[in-house]
C-alpha cells in the first residue's frame, strides 16, 4: 500500500505555478489576483478560505477575500459579483460553498463571468468540459486528475466505481475519467444515495473515488485487493483529541481499507491541498488568458 501525499504534489505546483507567475510578471503581465466571497461563519469554509489566501501569497498573487453576513441579501450578493466581474485588476474568483438556504447557489454561479469561474461551475464551463473544449475544470476533479498522473496510476481500461454525483466533484469526476484521453479511458460507475446492492459494484471497482460526504462510509469488506481509493470526504467530527475541538474525517474506514489497497489517499493530506492548488492553477491560466482569450 502506498500513500498518496497530496501535500507533497501540491506544494510542487505551487512551486511551479511561483516560477511561472515570475516569469510572466518579468514579460509585462500584471500579477495574478484572485478573489473570494465568503459569507457567513462556517469553520470549514473560514479554514478552506484562510488557505487559500495563504496559498495566494506562496506563489505571488495578490488576493481579496469579501465577507457578508450569512443574512445578506440574494440581490447585494449578486452586485457583488457583478462588481468582480467588472473588476478587470480581477483575473478570477470564487463564491466560498454552501450558501445560506434563502440565497439560490445556481443563480449566484451563473451570474459569474465564465472567464472569471476558476472554481469551474459556470454551466458554460461544465459544458465545454462535457465536449472537451478548453475549460476552467472544478477544483477538486482538476486535483484528483492531478494526483492519478503524478503518481503514474493506470486508468485505461480500468473499471472506476465513483460514489456521490455531486456537480462539484462525483459528476464531473465520472465524466473526465471516462473520456478518451491518457488519463481518462475508464468504465466508469456512477453510484449515488439510490443505488442498490452498492457493494456488488464497488467488489469490482479498480479504482474508488468516494465523495459522498458520509464519514467512513466505504468499509475494508466492500474493497477488492490491489484497489485505488480516492477519499474526497472531508466531514469535521467532534474530537477531545485536538485543540480546535473537531477532527477531520474522510468518507473511507482508513484503517480497514488501505491494508487493501495499492494507493489510497489519506484525511486530512490527500485531496484538499490538490484542491487549492487546482484553484490556483486555474487563476494562472485566467491571469494568462489562456482559456478564455
Amino acid at each position: 500500500m502506498q500513500l498518496i501525499d497530496g501535500k507533497k504534489i501540491s506544494l510542487q505546483l505551487q512551486e511551479e505555478i511561483a516560477i511561472e507567475v515570475k516569469k510572466i510578471m518579468a514579460s509585462g503581465i500584471k500579477q495574478p489576483h484572485l478573489a473570494a466571497i465568503l459569507v457567513g461563519n462556517d469553520g470549514g469554509s473560514e479554514t478552506y478560505v484562510a488557505s487559500k489566501i495563504k496559498a495566494c501569497e506562496n506563489v505571488g498573487f495578490k488576493s481579496t477575500l469579501i465577507r457578508f453576513p450569512d443574512n445578506v441579501s440574494e440581490e447585494d450578493l449578486l452586485k457583488a459579483v457583478n462588481d468582480l466581474n467588472n473588476n478587470d485588476d480581477i483575473d478570477g474568483f470564487i463564491v466560498q460553498l454552501p450558501l445560506p438556504r434563502h440565497i439560490n447557489e445556481h443563480k449566484i454561479i451563473e451570474a459569474i463571468k465564465p472567464s472569471k469561474d476558476v472554481d469551474g461551475f459556470h454551466p458554460i464551463n461544465v459544458g465545454r468540459m462535457v465536449l472537451n473544449l478548453p475549460c476552467y475544470v472544478s477544483a477538486t476533479p482538476y486535483g484528483i486528475v492531478h494526483l492519478l498522473e503524478k503518481y503514474k496510476i493506470e486508468t485505461t481500461g480500468k473499471h472506476c466505481v465513483v460514489i456521490g454525483r455531486s456537480h462539484i466533484v462525483g459528476s464531473p469526476m465520472s465524466i473526465l475519467l471516462a473520456k478518451n484521453t491518457e488519463l481518462g479511458n475508464c468504465t466508469v460507475t456512477l453510484c449515488h444515495s439510490k443505488t442498490k446492492d452498492l457493494i456488488s459494484h464497488t467488489l469490482k471497482a479498480d479504482i474508488i473515488i468516494c465523495a459522498l460526504g458520509i464519514p467512513e462510509f466505504l468499509k475494508g469488506n466492500m474493497v477488492k485487493d490491489g484497489v485505488v481509493v480516492i477519499d474526497v470526504g472531508t466531514t469535521r467530527v467532534v474530537s477531545t483529541e485536538t485543540k480546535s475541538g473537531f477532527k477531520l474525517k474522510g468518507d473511507v474506514m482508513f484503517n480497514e481499507v488501505a491494508p487493501k489497497c495499492s494507493f489510497i489517499t489519506p484525511v486530512p493530506g490527500g485531496v484538499g491541498p490538490m484542491t487549492i492548488a487546482s484553484l490556483l492553477k486555474n487563476t494562472l491560466l485566467a491571469a494568462k488568458k489562456e482559456i478564455y482569450k
